[in-house]
């Protein structure tokens, strides 16, 4: 019974441990994603700033 038990524990450990890794992966490839977007972000922003600035001066 004790060693079923203790099967049982390993198995679940193992699921949890599996599951950290995958969540740690997308955490990583997320905030790569989002450093990317921010950086898209800043330059659609300049863009938009000069385009606003050329329309005052006219």
């Amino acid at each position: 019974m004790d060693q079923e038990l203790f099967t049982a524990l390993e198995k679940k450990v193992d699921d949890l441990l599996d599951k950290y890794s995958s969540l740690k992966a997308d955490n990583a490839r997320l905030a790569e994603e989002n450093g990317r977007l921010l950086a898209e972000r800043e330059g659609l922003k300049s863009r938009v700033d000069a385009i606003l600035g050329k329309l005052e001066g006219i």
